[in-house]
């Protein structure tokens, strides 16, 4: 038998490191005080610098075979409480004599047979480490106050509700702040996110069921198997993708970033949202049985389903409109609906020009709009108004004007208009190139608005690239332009900048890409 380590130097001993919780499946294969000491050493020899251990006799087991230092708990289901981890004085005493250089109970807000303070005290008599399983920041700072030692997260989100999947690292970054050693417990499954909680301030970190539960691991992997299977076998159908703009509508079946099929309509800009809707079935109609997901990348806001103008003079959207609930009912399958700009953003992170890399979409079409790709998360903030680049403020005349009004296809044509020539943003384009001197002047007013805008972004959020897309900022030359009035800026302000590679088709890309994943999660639930 070997010494037990003393309760002090425990809690040094296991700073920095990894405590395993050696806790098998209740009644499984490998419940038994044998295999949880097999599973204490096999920790060890591998590095970990402490246990979590609970039940007597597998505690007793692993002291036998072990000085390194132990957690100790013990589990009961009550009748008159929620509470399951050492929750009587009487577990706290046995726990002391079986070995255990560290007791912990459970420190919640929640109906209990015992206060929490009161076991601390119990503890600490006993000349052994009180750690206190806290699921909230009052419980961490009530844990404190009674004189608790250690504060751990193990019960974050286990006090109600469905159980989490990810570490609570927002709780452990405000307990740390206590300045009392936390310890990370709780959905700790990966090295990374493992390595994270300690550059958050963690103590120490316990893992248990990513490493000494088989049963939860095998189902892990057998979960993501199928719905791997199922991404296959979904995939072997196209996603009818619809792009709805302020001046046309594509219909189209995509593949992947295979556009298969499209047809494209101008957009009825004094219609109704219930036409629009109409039409896109019409030409849908030729396609039916083809697909059995639908996707929508529209100009404006996307917020619940609802479809809402960012600037109604891109497009007259009448507000909170059921876009979802409408294209669903005509299409006969679930449409998922996205900002059309952020769709993109999406298709050129996973498709285009911007591949595993945070990035910032910029549409300078019609009207302006925007989307922001970070850490493979596609942001919509609050609302879903994340990266809406059109209705940022740019200084113009003494006043601060949307960017849309001052950048966009219509504001070329309306400054085009006001010259005395009635063209379009293309054609004022096109007059450019050939050096029409009304032409330049407008199209290098608007580049400098739209380089303003995008210093703007760099300096926000730094981007590692920003895609230029849309119909005027891929016309020609006006990247190469663009990226010569950047050049004045220095070095660390100046974006990266890259033309989007998918095209106008970059809306639907890459909202077929959102509701495939988003069908495929959905059949997994």
């Amino acid at each position: 038998m070997q010494v037990q380590t003393s309760a002090t130097s425990a809690l040094v001993r296991i700073g920095g490191g990894l405590v395993v919780s050696c806790q098998p499946v209740t009644a499984g294969p490998l419940d038994s005080p044998s295999m949880v000491a097999g599973f204490a050493l096999a920790a060890l020899q591998s590095g970990a610098k402490g246990l979590r251990i609970e039940g007597l006799g597998n505690l007793k087991a692993v002291r036998r075979v072990t000085a390194a230092p132990i957690i100790g708990i013990i589990k009961r289901d009550l009748s008159e409480s929620p509470l399951r981890i050492t929750p009587y004085i009487e577990d706290v005493k046995a726990l002391s004599e079986a070995g255990a250089d560290i007791i912990a109970f459970d420190a919640t807000h929640r109906i209990r047979p015992v206060e929490a303070n009161v076991l601390c005290t119990a503890v600490r008599s006993l000349g052994r480490i009180a750690m206190a399983d806290i699921s909230t920041l009052d419980e961490a700072e009530a844990a404190k106050h009674f004189g608790a030692q250690i504060i751990a997260t193990t019960l974050a989100g286990y006090t109600g509700g469905p159980e989490p999947e990810q570490p609570d690292f927002d709780l452990l970054v405000a307990a740390a702040r206590l300045g009392v050693p936390v310890i990370s417990e709780g959905c700790v499954r990966t090295p990374e996110q493992a390595r994270l909680a300690m550059r958050l301030g963690a103590h120490a970190v316990v893992v248990g069921s990513a490493i000494t539960r088989p049963e939860h691991i095998t189902s892990w992997f057998v979960r993501d198997a199928e719905l791997g299977q199922r991404e296959h076998l979904s995939a072997q159908k196209p996603v009818l993708a619809v792009d709805i703009g302020g001046t046309k509508t594509i219909v189209s079946l995509v593949s992947g970033k295979t556009v298969e099929h499209s047809f494209e309509i101008p957009t009825l800009r004094d219609g109704k949202a219930e036409q629009w809707c109409d039409g896109i079935a019409a030409l849908a109609e030729r396609w039916r049985g083809a697909f059995d997901v639908a996707a929508a990348a529209v100009t404006g806001n996307i917020n619940d389903g609802k479809w809402s103008a960012l600037n109604p003079g891109t497009l007259a959207i009448p507000h909170g409109f059921l876009l979802e609930r409408e294209l669903s009912s005509r299409l006969g399958v679930n449409v998922a609906c996205y900002n059309d700009a952020q769709a993109a953003a999406w298709g050129e992170y996973r498709l285009g020009a911007g591949q595993g890399t945070d990035l910032v979409f910029l549409t300078i079409s019609s009207g302006i709009g925007g989307g922001i790709v970070k850490s493979g998360e596609l942001i919509t903030g609050r609302g879903g108004l994340a990266g809406s680049a059109g209705i940022l403020r740019l200084r113009h005349q003494g006043q601060l004007v949307p960017a849309e009004e001052l950048a966009s296809g219509f504001a070329i044509a309306a400054r085009a208009k006001a010259l005395g020539h009635d063209y379009d943003a293309k054609h004022v384009l096109a007059a450019a190139i050939r050096s029409e001197y009304w032409a330049q002047t407008i199209v290098e007013d608007v580049l400098q608005h739209t380089a303003e805008l995008l210093h703007n972004i760099q300096l926000l959020l730094a981007p590692s690239v920003i895609i230029i897309g849309g119909g005027v900022g891929l016309s020609e030359k006006y990247i190469e332009k663009l990226n010569s009035r950047l050049a004045l800026l220095p070095a660390a302000q100046r974006p990266e900048i890259r033309p989007a590679a998918l095209g106008k088709f970059a809306g639907v890309i890459g909202a077929a890409d959102l509701a495939r994943h988003k069908s495929t999660v959905q059949g997994r639930i």
